[in-house]
C-alpha cells in the first residue's frame, strides 16, 4: 500500500487545530501507512499543548519545530522528514472527510498527475456577521474571480490546486518550496512542475471544509498582506500569478485616475461615479442571486468586496513599489518576513 504523510504548517491556531488535526487522526486510511507530521513556527498560545494532547493518543503524530515560522520552510522540514511516498499538505483551518487520503492516492495512480486537489467548501469559523460575510466573499465568483478551487466544482487538469497531494519525487525534480515567498509559495511550486512537464489535477472528490478568519477587519488584513507578495512571486517565477491576482490594482489605479481628474472635469467625476455604480449592481447581481440564511450579509457583500479589492489592489501596488526600488539580486525576505510573521 501506498505510505502517505501529512504536512500541516501551523503557528498559533489554538482555534482550529484540534479539529482540523482530529480530522486527518479520523482517516479511514490504515494508520500505520500514514502520518501526520505537524510543523510549529513556535506557536505562542496553546497550539502546541493541543498537538501534544492528540499526539499522546495517536502515534501517527509528529511535531517538529520550525524556527523560522513561516510556511515554505515547514514544508520543507517537513518532506525532508516524510517517509511517505505521498506528500500531502494540509492546513490548520481546513477540515478532512474520512476518505480523503485514499482518495488522494487514487487519484494520483488514476490520473498520472504530480499534484492533485480539490475544491474548498468555504463556511464560516462562526456564526457572527462577520465571518459569514467574509465566507460569502470567498464563495463567490465577484469575490475571488475566476479562482476554480473556490468557485468551481468542475474536473480536470489545472493550472494550480490549493494545499495539493504530491508524488514525494517531484520535489527531487523541481526542489523544494522556495523559502523566500512568505506568501503564494503553493503557486510559485506549481509553476515549476508545470515548466518541468508536470501535470496537476483538480477533482471534486478532493473537496474540504475550510474557515478562514472570523472578523472582516482580519480578512483584509489577510488580503493585504497576501498581495503584497504577487510581485515578489512574479519576480522568482513569471508563470506562477495570474490576471485575476493582479486584476484588483489595476482597478483601484483606474478608480485613483478618476478621481484625481474629477477634481478638474466633470466628466471624470460622472465617469468614476458609473463605474462604482456599475460594479455595485454587478455585486448585488451575485449576492441578491444566492440564497442566503442572512440579509444583511447578501446587502452588504457588494460593498464589502469593494473594500477587499482596493485592499487588495493597494497590497499589489505596495509590493510592485517595493520591489522596483529592491535590486533583483537582493533577498526578499529581510525587512518583510518579521511583518509576516505576526499573527
Amino acid at each position: 500500500m501506498t505510505t502517505v504523510s501529512f504536512i500541516m504548517p501551523v503557528r498559533n491556531e489554538e482555534e482550529y487545530i484540534r479539529v482540523s488535526l482530529q480530522s486527518l487522526v479520523d482517516q479511514s486510511y490504515p494508520a500505520g501507512e500514514c502520518e501526520i507530521i505537524v510543523v510549529d513556527g513556535r506557536s505562542s498560545d496553546r497550539t502546541r499543548e493541543i498537538i501534544e494532547e492528540i499526539r499522546e493518543k495517536n502515534p501517527q503524530v509528529l511535531c517538529l519545530d520550525n524556527p523560522a515560522g513561516i510556511v515554505p520552510t515547514a514544508m520543507n522540514i517537513g518532506i525532508r522528514a516524510a517517509r511517505g511516498e505521498v506528500i500531502i499538505r494540509a492546513d490548520g483551518h481546513n477540515i478532512y472527510p474520512a476518505d480523503y487520503t485514499a482518495n488522494c492516492v487514487k487519484c494520483l495512480l488514476k490520473t498520472g498527475a504530480d499534484n492533485v486537489g480539490g475544491p474548498w467548501l468555504t463556511v464560516p469559523a462562526g456564526k457572527s456577521f462577520g465571518a459569514t460575510l467574509v465566507a460569502a466573499i470567498l464563495s463567490s465568483p465577484f469575490g475571488v474571480g475566476n479562482s476554480k478551487f473556490r468557485t468551481s466544482r468542475e474536473e480536470g487538469f489545472v493550472d494550480t490546486v490549493p494545499f495539493g497531494a504530491f508524488r514525494k519525487a517531484i520535489f527531487d525534480r523541481v526542489g523544494m518550496y522556495n523559502e523566500q515567498l512568505v506568501r503564494n509559495q503553493d503557486n510559485e511550486l506549481n509553476a515549476r512542475i508545470r515548466s518541468a512537464g508536470g501535470k496537476i489535477y483538480l477533482t471534486p472528490a478532493l473537496t474540504t471544509r475550510h474557515c478562514p478568519v472570523k472578523t472582516f477587519p482580519a480578512f483584509l488584513k489577510y488580503a493585504f498582506k497576501t498581495s503584497r507578495w504577487h510581485f515578489f512571486t512574479l519576480r522568482e517565477n513569471r508563470r506562477s500569478m495570474s490576471l485575476r491576482h493582479l486584476a484588483p490594482a489595476m482597478f483601484l489605479m483606474f478608480l485613483v485616475v478618476l478621481l484625481l481628474a474629477s477634481f478638474a472635469s466633470g466628466i471624470a467625476l460622472v465617469l468614476l461615479s458609473a463605474v462604482i455604480g456599475t460594479y455595485l449592481a454587478i455585486g448585488f447581481c451575485f449576492s441578491l442571486g444566492k440564497k442566503a440564511e442572512d440579509h444583511r450579509v447578501a446587502l452588504a457583500q457588494p460593498f464589502a468586496s469593494l473594500l477587499f479589492h482596493v485592499v487588495y489592489g493597494a497590497g499589489t501596488l505596495l509590493g510592485f513599489i517595493y520591489i522596483f526600488r529592491r535590486p533583483s539580486n537582493k533577498p526578499i525576505r529581510p525587512g518583510l518576513s518579521i511583518l509576516e510573521k505576526e499573527k
